[in-house]
């Protein structure tokens, strides 16, 4: 038997780890509650939750989304996209204005207007020197340009150049004096391996669909499509990217002077401008990337810890149940959660308390047959000692009689037994289906008044119900329900006269189906009622000892209990006598099982 008293010595183990134990009374606070001591009970949990491979999966999962976010974030395709086609048009109006400016500052040069003086020989009163305007040229001075050019770029990181109508370059702002944040690296400079790789990445992020840039000669401007354009009189932006993997815009425009093209501008972003602010907008959103990295972390643990820890508790309190046998152990109690792992816990603590209730119930099973084989053992040994000395042919005849019929007793015990210990294994393997009670009672009735099982007893059934194509069915194992109409039939034919009847009826109580048996026996004691049905338990004073098992209404009542019914006994109530005491008319089982 299992001793529900003793208290399980690891039960509270947990317990006493949480709250510190205290091995001095006199300093609780240094031992349970320093802050030193604080810190390390808190070290010591989250380390216990970072090997637990739940709480890893939780905060790889979460963390595998937020990371995935912040790489789309990063990528910035349309802030990109955005910054380039604005910038362009910055530079646009920028290079328009500067043009403007170097247009204006632009001087005639004398020596290089050429008049034709046969023309003007042939020219009549108040008519003009016609395509004078044409002729006319107003070329670009470099040296009148370069201060107006250098004050325009200054304030600003792009590079300029200027380009003559032949597209050779006149003006480069790299080569006046302005400081440049950040020159280009020397052709023989190497980069090593990290810078490299880290090269070959931004190009192959940044490169797309985009032309590479190459630095052209300085008489070879008609290479840039922007400045071809623009020396044709149409304004254009191009977007390129460079060798090291940035984005380079460049815009150019005609210099307009007298609606007559006199060169091109050519604004060019530096190569790391766009780069830049697309890199410190990945800064930011990293740094927010980490603050919500670490929220997630925490609260992935702190949810972790309302998962992994329960369940860990659950299989350690699980493993206890399976290694100790001889002590009760307790599921954690987290039923009040709401939530799966409420419904676990409780499903493990209904599953430990029918373990132990089965358990219990094998021991005292076991307890019982030992008993009740015990005792026809006993007396089967005292005959055969007691055969020897037997000094005539009536005692030895009487001590064979003896020997049958212990022997006959114990094959009926063991039998039963068998029944008994395989019913919960058969009722389990076996998958229960409808069963039609008024067709099954119908032929066990017909079985019964054609057997009689050794008693003139007469069955008759009765099916009440609304209409006569009622349906009276159940749930449950054919062979075993019928097992227990049987028993009950038996049960009630062995205690009744012979001539007399035994009364069956079958009708539907509200949700349930009620099978009642009558007989016109002497009834059963009112101290028996509950005990007829334990097991090997018989009050038969009208048959001799050790004719019944006592196994038979226990085996019922386990059939009706396992199909979730009840079944009870009680005396039917007959005329008072002539003293006016109510006397009994008969026994009477009822049995209800779950209507289908």
């Amino acid at each position: 038997m299992l001793d529900r008293t003793q208290p399980d010595p690891s039960s509270n183990a947990e317990d006493v780890t949480a709250h510190g134990a205290f091995e001095h009374e006199d300093k609780p606070v240094a031992r349970g509650w320093g802050p030193l001591n604080w810190l390390k009970r808190a070290g010591q949990f989250f380390f216990a939750l970072s090997f637990s491979s739940l709480t890893r999966r939780i905060v790889s999962l979460n963390l595998a989304g937020l990371v995935a976010l912040v790489a789309s974030i990063l990528y910035l395709s349309q802030f990109r996209a955005g910054l380039i086609d604005a910038r362009a048009q910055s530079l646009l109006v920028q290079a328009e204005i500067i043009a403007g400016a170097i247009g204006a500052s632009a001087t005639v040069q004398t020596n290089a207007i050429t008049v034709d003086p046969e023309r003007l020989l042939d020219l009549k009163l108040g008519e003009s020197y016609g395509g004078m305007d044409d002729s006319l040229d107003f070329p670009i001075n470099p040296e009148r340009v370069a201060p107006v050019l250098r004050t325009l770029i200054s304030p600003t990181k792009t590079r300029a150049r200027i380009f003559d109508p032949n597209g050779s370059v006149l003006l480069d702002s790299r080569d006046l004096d302005i400081v440049r944040t950040q020159p280009l690296p020397p052709p023989s400079e190497k980069l090593n391996l990290i810078e490299r790789g880290t090269v070959a990445v931004r190009l192959w992020i940044n490169r797309g669909d985009l032309p590479l840039y190459r630095e052209l000669g300085r008489e070879n401007g008609n290479g840039y499509v922007e400045v071809a354009d623009a020396l044709q009189g149409q304004k254009r932006s191009m977007v390129r990217v460079n060798s090291r993997g940035e984005v380079i815009v460049s815009v150019a425009v005609p210099v307009l002077r007298s609606r007559a093209i006199r060169g091109a501008l050519m604004l060019s972003t530096q190569g790391d401008d766009i780069d830049q602010m697309v890199t410190a907008e990945r800064l930011a959103i990293l740094k927010v990337g980490g603050v919500a990295a670490a929220v997630m972390i925490m609260l992935s643990l702190l949810l972790a810890s309302t998962i992994a820890g329960p369940v860990r508790r659950l299989a350690d309190s699980a493993e206890r149940v399976r290694r100790r046998i001889k002590t009760r152990v307790e599921i954690p109690d987290f039923t009040r959660r709401r939530d799966e792992i409420g419904h676990l816990s409780g499903a493990l603590r209904d599953m430990t308390n029918a373990l132990y209730k089965r358990i219990e119930a094998i021991e005292m099973f076991a307890a019982d047959v030992a008993h009740e084989l015990k005792n026809p053992l006993t007396s089967l040994r005292s005959a055969v000692e007691t055969m020897p000395l037997a000094r005539n042919e009536s005692s030895r005849a009487r001590l064979l009689e003896v020997i049958e019929h212990d022997v006959k007793r114990l094959d009926r015990l063991i039998s039963d037994i068998s029944d008994a210990s395989r019913l919960d294994a058969e009722l389990q393997r076996q998958d229960a289906a409808p069963v039609d009670l008024k067709r099954l009672l119908g032929t066990l009735v017909a079985v019964a008044n054609e057997t009689k099982l050794g008693h003139d007893v007469a069955v008759e059934a009765r099916f009440e119900g609304r209409s006569p194509t009622d349906t009276l069915a159940v749930t449950g194992h054919d062979s075993r329900l019928g097992q227990i109409v049987s028993n009950l039939l038996s049960n009630a034919q062995s205690f009744s006269e012979a001539g007399s009847k035994v009364r069956l009826t079958c009708r539907r109580v509200r949700g349930e189906i009620e099978i009642v048996v009558d007989d016109d026996g002497p009834g059963i004691r009112d101290d028996a009622l509950e005990r007829i049905f334990e097991r090997f338990y018989t009050d038969r004073p009208h048959q001799g000892f050790g004719q019944n098992s006592g196994l038979g209404l226990s085996i019922s009542k386990q059939i009706v209990d396992a199909h979730g019914g009840r079944i009870w006994a009680e005396n039917r109530a007959g005329p008072a006598d002539e003293d006016g005491t109510p006397t009994v008319a008969g026994a009477r089982f009822v049995v209800r099982l779950p209507a289908l």
